[in-house]
This record gives C-alpha cells, structure tokens and sequence, in this order.
C-alpha cells in the first residue's frame, strides 16, 4: 500500500497529493472534480470525476420454450440474488402456459413486478428502494414468522390437528419472502461499500447474516415437514400412539427453545445463553435415541414408522441449526476491533 505525507495548505487545510499514475489512468487535469466517500472504518474512497448514480443492473435471458420450469426459477431467482434490477425474459417462440405461471410466481415472492409481457417477452422489475431497508428488522420479522410457525407445527402434531397443520405449511412461502430479499440485500452489501454504508453493516457480518438467513429459512422448512406428515396421516386416517406422540411433541419443544434461545442470544449478543445452546443440543440427540425406540417398538404400521422417523430428523435438524446460530454469537464476540 502507498502512503502520502499529510500536508498543510494555508491556515487549516490539509492536503494530500494524488498519485500521477491515478490520475493520467482517469485523465484527470487541474481543475477537475473528484468525489470523496467514508467508508464505515473511517477510511476514504476516491473516484474520478463527480460521482452519479449507479444504474439499475440489468440481463436478458433467453429461454427456449421447451425449457424446464425448474431451470428458469432458478436462473431468476441467481439474477436476484446477484443484484439485478431488470431482467428480461426472451422465448425462442413462446411462453408455454406452465412456464408462465411460473414466472409469476417466484416474481411474486422476490417482491419483483412484472413491467411488461406479451407471449414472447417480459419484463420483470424491483422496485424496493434497498439503502432504506435494514437487515436486522428483516431478519427479525423473519425469525418470528419462523418460530411461530414452528409452534403451530408442533401444536398441529400434539392434537394431530390437520386444518391447522395446512395453516402452518403454507406460511414457508412468507418466510421464503423475507430470504431471498435479505439474501440480495447481503451480496450487494459486500460488493457496494456505499450501500454497506447505508444499510449499517460490514463484510464480515454480511458473512454471518448469510449463515442465519439459510438457518432460519432451513428450519422453516423442517416445521413445514412436520406439518406435511401431519396432514398426509390424517388424509388416510392413521394416528401417532399416544406415548409416541407426547415424546415427539416435549421434545420438538425442546428443540424450538433452543432455536428462540439462540436467535435472542445472538441479538443481545449474550455469550453464555448461545453457549447453553451448544451445550443442550446433545440432549435432543437422546432424546430422538428415545423416540426411535418408541417408533418402532409400539407401531405397527410403516406409513406411521416412516412419518415418525421424518418427523425426529426434522426436531434433530432444528437443534442442529439452533446451534449453527449460537456459534454466530461466539464467533461475533471474539471479532476484532476496527
């Protein structure tokens, strides 16, 4: 790295020069304008010339119209993700019904809207001024939404209560919401320090929010497991033995204490409680040692067995992730000071 020697310019203006390679590599001369921004550390970053607005990021995919329906989510959702603002959607020859209504939909979870479109073309946009947002609101509203549905899901497994296990299920959707905006929000962040700057945040934690957001969206994901086998059960009229069900239940508790343990500690930045977390997920390990037993000792039916084995890796998963976001906590507590 080179350094410049401070210099003082009349009675209190400090200057420093700017290296000749820089400036004959922009063509700069005497007199032209340069702009200035400080950077969360408190360093400065210079650019030549008077610094505009950065233009919406845009790409056009081509799409063939016997293109699986699968591939094209996942292209939009990788534009999404990677910071694009307008992304046009070209057809060979046309969009097909199914891929369509495929498009709309995952345009509708990113919170994108859809410009313009005719049977050949679209147009999608995102609207969402993102420097007014904060990741930590997010990922909070996220989390609760998470923990809640966590909660129905168990309940719904308690009463075998198939109405409000639908319920719960659905509400993945919201929480897959909230994922990949903040998931966008985090990239951008690491590669724009202005946006870094105005959301409030540094690299290193865009690391750690990204860990979170897929823990958080992953345990939404085995509470709507449970609530999938609660319902197929009740479709074809088959019941949990009691023993069973009040083992699986005490324990998908237990595992869901130590997932709202977890995100609170990580959010007062209380080291001893994300400890405790790490600690007790060995007691959800025994306790799925207990609920196999139960599973296959006293049922007889292997549609019942096979849900009750999918339903312990789901409470075992949830204790797993509880601890991935406890170690956040430790990992944030030992970070160096700037």
């Amino acid at each position: 790295m080179e350094q410049r020697k401070i210099m003082s310019l009349g009675r209190s203006s400090l200057v420093i020069s700017l290296p000749k390679y820089w400036t004959e590599m922009n063509e700069l001369k005497q007199g032209d304008v340069v702009s200035i921004a400080m950077n969360r550390d408190r360093s400065l970053v210079i650019f030549p010339g008077a610094r505009k607005e950065r233009e919406p990021a845009k790409i056009t995919l081509h799409i063939e119209s016997d293109r699986d329906i699968s591939y094209i989510i996942r292209s939009i959702v990788a534009c999404y993700l990677n910071g694009y603002s307008q992304i046009k959607l070209v057809s060979d020859k046309f969009f097909t019904v199914p891929q369509q209504k495929a498009i709309r939909r995952i345009v509708q979870m990113l919170y994108m809207r859809i410009m313009e479109a005719d049977t050949k073309e679209m147009q999608i946009a995102t609207l969402i001024d993102e420097s007014k947002a904060s990741i930590e609101t997010g990922i909070n509203r996220m989390y609760k939404i998470s923990s809640s549905m966590c909660r129905d899901a168990f309940n719904a497994l308690k009463n075998q209560d198939a109405d409000l296990a639908k319920s719960a299920y659905v509400i993945d959707d919201e929480v897959d919401h909230f994922s990949y905006f903040l998931l966008r929000l985090v990239r951008r962040a690491v590669v724009d320090p202005t946006l870094a700057n105005q959301l409030g945040v540094e690299p290193i934690q865009c690391l750690d929010y990204q860990t979170l957001i897929h823990r958080i969206e992953q345990i939404s994901d085995q509470a709507a497991n449970v609530a999938k086998h609660v319902v197929m059960l009740s479709g074809v009229g088959k019941r949990f033995s009691e023993p069973l069900l009040e083992k699986m239940y005490s324990t998908g508790c237990d595992a869901l204490a130590l997932y709202d343990k977890a995100v609170n500690a990580l959010f007062v930045k209380d080291v001893k409680s994300a400890n405790e977390v790490i600690e007790n997920k060995s007691g959800i390990e025994k306790l799925d040692r207990e609920i196999a037993s139960l599973a296959f000792l006293r049922e007889k039916d292997t549609e019942v067995i096979c849900a009750s084995c999918s339903i312990r890796d789901s409470i075992q998963r949830i204790a797993e992730y509880a601890a991935d976001i406890a170690e956040i906590t430790l990992n944030q507590a030992f970070k160096p000071s700037v």
